[in-house]
């Protein structure tokens, strides 16, 4: 199996090749079957990997060819198969898979359908380089790729300048973080003279913990990781990247690319483990931006940004569940979330091209009888990322909460009434979609109609994973044997002897699991109560707001106080530059050199008169000039 690995990023490669050259002369049949195809095919590999991986336990390393060598530092262009790699080769193209699946049905009017496949099949190259490397390097270059691939997928329709700006802003973000991160790969490199994992982590686990190296390296890759994975400060652009196509939400914004700082994070566990300040910062802002973007996803009325807002919110609880030592935790969250956010923007999608592409909630309603599939499996999303058992949500969910009660009672609370509030908001969404009277013109009623196979056979597979897919961390006080955590130990088993294990009886998990269950089903009866029984409807733009829920509709104006804080003032600075220095300063002097030599020149030129008289007087003048100063001199 080995000799085959290498075709794992390849393929989804050749896609991008094969559909970009012949976008404009291959069939959309055969540019959907390529491209899906090929991921189909990178998937069949990694399944065969990850039972390789599960029947040996041993990590599969590939060297294809040794690439840079400076002094005493060699990186090899290298790929590592473990365990953490393993799952998310199966996330990545698998679910890629499917998204590539539903991309045929909702993208087939499209006039750059080539172009959207060859873009999604190099993303998936990129992500795929990224979980596969085995140094930073490798999982920079495709750290940078899926930002490069995010910015093309996110302004696709670039002719809406709106749209081109969300991507712009996506681009710019992600930089912001990925210095921090860059920084940090050469902090390391410095230290280790290396930049291989298998090099760094056992030197790391050797020395002193919370040595302020440890500190400042990991709060470095944090920065990376916070740009990529959407925490604040750096949280904005995802909201707006919904300006995307909605298998791009599902596949970059859900699924893959805002995993990849997590997947960073738990990839380096050692080196974040000996840095308990750093780890005690993670668990702050993670906790903080899942409360925050729920409060935020309360009051939206577009269904993606409701969806985008709870994927902020969801990257939050992952990063609480790191911060408080909870690798396997927040892993397992990594797994249930692409599942259910996956399903639900694709199921958002199929409203959406119900409705004629109309994404205003408040002008749905009544949809569960017309697109009975769509509702059906977005329901069970629903339930999913609410955390109620049995779905998958409530399992990956329950484990980070309880970590979390196990360090600070105060985590655990406003986890749980993030909790409460993710509850709210999702089964809002839902009521106010599929319930009550149709909100829309009588021409998108007339056209209402199920979505193409295609497109419902990728959310019937999703619906089923968001059910099931929790059964493979059932904890041991509901009688399971958690096989993730089982599969997953040797990753963290360093970080589990330096953090230890913190247990919990039985009664307090059972305890702790009834309180977050309570406030999730009490939060979907208010929300029945409130938009189903009592007809509620989310006021017009025009019409005034309660004073919080007016802040929580504009987002608290945080994209306002960039604005004010950071572009407005470099504006100025630039036009300073501009008006100053560069037309003033740099531009004055070089043009004052010019004007400067053509002045001169023009009273010089006066001199050149074409008189032969003229010439012969000067040069009598010019030697009595030389004796007169030879004179001087004797």
């Amino acid at each position: 199996m080995n000799q085959y690995i290498w075709l794992i990023p390849i393929l989804p490669l050749a896609g991008f090749v094969i559909n970009g050259l012949g976008r404009n002369t291959l069939s959309k049949s055969a540019i959907g079957a390529m491209g899906s195809l090929l991921v189909f095919i990178s998937f069949g590999i990694s399944v065969a990997t990850f039972f390789q991986i599960k029947s040996t336990g041993a990590p599969i390393n590939i060297t294809l060819f040794d690439w840079i060598s400076v002094g005493d530092i060699k990186i090899p262009f290298a790929f590592l198969i473990d365990q953490l790699s393993s799952i998310m080769l199966l996330i990545i193209t698998g679910v890629g898979f499917l998204i590539h699946l539903y991309s045929i049905g909702y993208m087939h009017d499209d006039a750059g359908f080539g172009k959207f496949f060859a873009y999604l099949n190099l993303f998936v190259f990129f992500m795929l380089l990224l979980v596969m490397g085995s140094n930073y390097i490798i999982m920079f270059i495709g750290w940078e790729g899926v930002g490069l691939c995010s910015y093309l997928l996110i302004g696709f329709w670039y002719t809406n300048a709106s749209y081109a700006d969300a991507a712009k802003k996506a681009f710019i973000m992600n930089r912001i973080g990925d210095l921090g991160f860059l920084l940090g790969v050469f902090l390391l490199t410095a230290v280790f003279k290396s930049v291989e994992f298998a090099a760094i982590f056992p030197k790391a686990a050797t020395m002193i913990r919370g040595d302020i190296f440890f500190t400042v390296v990991t709060l470095l890759l944090f920065i990376g990781a916070i740009g990529k994975s959407a925490q604040l400060p750096l949280f904005t652009w995802l909201p707006d990247a919904m300006a995307g196509p909605t298998p791009v939400s599902a596949l970059i914004h859900a699924a893959t690319m805002v995993t990849a700082g997590i997947y960073m994070i738990a990839r380096s566990n050692i080196l974040f483990s000996m840095a308990p300040q750093t780890m005690e910062i993670i668990a702050i802002v993670g906790l903080t931006t899942a409360c925050f973007a729920a409060l935020i996803a309360l009051t939206q009325t577009d269904i993606k940004k409701v969806l985008a807002y709870s994927t902020v919110s969801q990257l939050g609880y992952m990063f609480l569940g790191l911060g408080v030592g909870a690798y396997t935790g927040s892993f397992f969250h990594v797994l249930t979330h692409a599942f259910f956010k996956a399903l639900l923007f694709l199921g958002a999608g199929s409203v959406i091209h119900a409705m004629s592409g109309e994404q205003d909630m408040r002008k749905m309603g009544g949809l569960k009888g017309k697109i009975k599939i769509t509702f059906i499996t977005m329901l069970i999303g629903t339930i999913a990322i609410a955390g109620i058992p049995p779905f998958s949500g409530f399992f990956s969910k329950d484990e980070i909460l309880a970590a979390a009660f196990a360090h600070s009672t105060t985590f655990y609370v406003v986890g749980v009434i993030t909790a409460m509030l993710t509850s709210f908001y999702m089964f809002r969404m839902m009521y106010l979609t599929f319930w009550g009277k149709f909100r829309g013109t009588h021409e998108q009623e007339h056209h209402l109609h199920e979505s193409p196979p295609s497109m419902t056979i990728p959310l019937i597979v999703l619906a089923i994973l968001s059910a099931i897919g929790g059964m493979i961390g059932v904890p041991a006080v509901m009688g399971g044997h958690h096989e993730l955590g089982a599969y997953l130990a040797p990753m963290f088993e360093g970080s589990t002897k330096i953090l230890g294990e913190h247990e919990l009886s039985h009664n307090t998990e059972w305890y702790l699991m009834a309180i977050s269950v309570s406030v999730a089903l009490i939060a979907m009866v208010y929300a029945y109560v409130k938009y189903v029984k009592g007809g509620s409807l989310p006021v017009s733009d025009e019409e005034e707001r309660p004073a919080l829920a007016n802040l929580s509709y504009h987002k608290f104006y945080i994209d306002e106080l960039y604005d004010t804080i950071i572009r407005k003032p470099l504006d100025a600075i630039s036009v300073f530059f501009y008006k100053v220095i560069e037309q003033l300063g740099i531009d004055g002097f070089v043009n004052g050199l010019g004007k400067g030599t053509i002045e001169t020149s023009k009273g010089l030129r006066l001199l050149q008169t074409g008189n032969v008289g003229f010439y012969i007087f000067m040069m009598v003048v010019g030697i009595v000039a030389i004796l007169i100063y030879g004179i001087t001199k004797i």
